[in-house]
């Protein structure tokens, strides 16, 4: 069994790294739809540091939402942890810490990741070079997990950095979700808000499932066809009916190498067996926002449960 840090710096290299691509997307769709819009639209820029999970420490230090300060401060601020700059420092440190865990294309990967990122990153981003840049992060992103798809054991090593993966890809779709419940509620019309295609669309690309969704459902859109996209189609890499398929996945790995079940494998079935049992309509019927909340409390729960099964902390 592998050291307890060592473990912890995999899962943690991992969900930064996601991390980083997630608020890349986020950042992409409100650049997009700020392009659609005649008029800046505070509340949009909210949802984006919200959706993100950092809006109090934005209103920490900016009294408004406004395009070029959220930009940077999701982009480049190093004291927000959920900053592209900020969670791709501490995915290389992790990195860093389990070198000898790692292939060499994979630590490679990382730190040309960071350098190239930080390097286009020194200064705040112009509005017209924020497209490229947005790029450059994906592509870089793309090259780490190429090369831990392509170079890495199917080891204890890898189910660690495929867990923390998958266990940041799920809170990420149910923030979205979250964040954005008011546009998919049935009755949203009957308290103000307004469902229009741009709503849809960021809702669908911040979660990496727009062209996904159109190949399967043709040109049009509906608060039950996404909701039921994102949560429950295990096709979609991004969906938590897809994560949670695969978190139990790996753990049942780890079960036959340690020869050992945990309370963590427990919790992941509870919410495997869940969602399984659960349909779009249940949730709907249920609450949209209750559900979400739900389900992220019960995947915080079951990461700091991996962290205490396997000693994160030794």
């Amino acid at each position: 069994m592998m050291l307890g840090r060592t473990a912890a710096g995999l899962f943690w290299l991992a969900r930064y790294l996601e991390r980083a691509e997630n608020t890349t997307r986020l950042a992409e769709a409100g650049f997009r739809m700020a392009l659609t819009r005649a008029e800046s639209n505070s509340e949009e820029w909210r949802s984006v540091v919200t959706t993100a999970g950092c809006a109090d420490s934005y209103l920490a230090k900016h009294e408004i939402f406004r395009s070029d300060k959220v930009m940077d401060f999701v982009l480049r601020d190093k004291e927000n942890p959920t900053s592209v700059l900020g969670a791709l420092h501490a995915a290389r440190e992790n990195a860093r810490m389990t070198r000898t865990a790692l292939t060499r294309e994979v630590w490679e990967a990382i730190n040309d990741a960071w350098m190239s990122v930080r390097d286009i990153l020194r200064r705040p981003v112009p509005e017209r070079d924020l497209p490229e840049v947005l790029s450059l992060v994906r592509r870089q992103g793309a090259q780490v997990r190429g090369a831990i798809t392509g170079t890495m054991l199917r080891n204890d090593i890898y189910d660690f950095i495929q867990i923390g993966t998958l266990v940041e890809r799920a809170d990420n779709t149910s923030r979205i979700l979250d964040t954005k419940y008011y546009v998919l509620l049935p009755s949203s019309a009957s308290i103000g808000s307004s469902l229009d295609n741009v709503q849809w669309e960021m809702i669908l690309r911040s979660a990496s499932a727009e062209r996904s969704f159109y190949w399967l459902h043709g040109g049009t859109a509906s608060p039950i066809a996404i909701a039921d996209f994102l949560i429950f189609d295990a096709r979609l890499p991004r969906s938590l009916a897809f994560c949670y398929d695969m978190i139990t996945e790996h753990l049942g790995r780890l079960k036959v190498e340690y020869q050992a079940s945990t309370p963590a494998h427990e919790l992941a079935i509870r919410q495997e067996n869940r969602l399984t049992a659960l349909n779009i309509s249940l949730v709907f019927e249920e609450g949209l926002h209750e559900f979400l909340t739900g389900f992220m409390a019960e995947n915080a729960a079951f990461s700091a449960q991996i962290e205490a099964d396997y000693r994160f902390s030794e």
